[in-house]
């Protein structure tokens, strides 16, 4: 059963997700959405932006194929809640949208992301700024405000998790308008 963070969760990533402002996910906002994040971070390595770029399209193909229930290639907020009520349908494609996410934000690769890459890809999907600062707050950042990859990618994890409340990504939420 999904919690209610979880539903909260879920229509604010249609919300982000739906770059083009039409209403429904299609192919074109993940090719939108994919080039702010990966030019977000300027520094980062060709590999880690083309393997972003690749889960952003993966998270698409993923999408269409499973929740595009009239075939008609685009994704509606209704199809798009069954991501809350089947989440093991799209464990592959969160973790890979997880790791290359996270992998992006730690361009020198030392196993950190900095506040500023994790802010500016927040901020280049589309979350709000308050939002962004509570959340790496939440991920209890280490010596030199950053935060370990792993729990940046555990975070993503737990942000599709239908049981899951009270997590850091819930902080991504608050204060939004649902």
């Amino acid at each position: 059963m999904a919690t209610t963070e979880a539903n909260n969760r879920v229509e604010l990533v249609f919300s982000l997700f739906d770059a083009n402002g039409n209403g429904v996910l299609d192919p074109g906002d993940f090719e939108l959405m994919g080039r702010r994040v990966v030019e977000a971070v300027p520094e980062a390595g060709d590999g880690a932006k083309h393997r972003m770029l690749k889960a952003f399209q993966g998270y698409w193909d993923t999408l269409r194929t499973e929740l595009d229930a009239d075939g008609d290639g685009q994704v509606s907020p209704e199809e798009f809640n069954a991501i809350v009520l089947d989440p093991q349908r799209f464990d592959v494609t969160v973790d890979e949208f997880a790791e290359a996410l996270a992998a992006l934000g730690d361009p020198d690769g030392d196993g950190y992301v900095e506040r500023p890459h994790f802010v500016a890809l927040m901020t280049a999907i589309g979350f709000q700024r308050p939002n962004i600062e509570a959340l790496f707050d939440a991920f209890e950042p280490v010596h030199g405000d950053r935060v370990p990859v792993v729990t940046w990618a555990d975070g993503i994890r737990d942000y599709y998790r239908p049981e899951k409340s009270g997590i850091p990504g819930d902080h991504l939420t608050t204060g939004t308008d649902q």
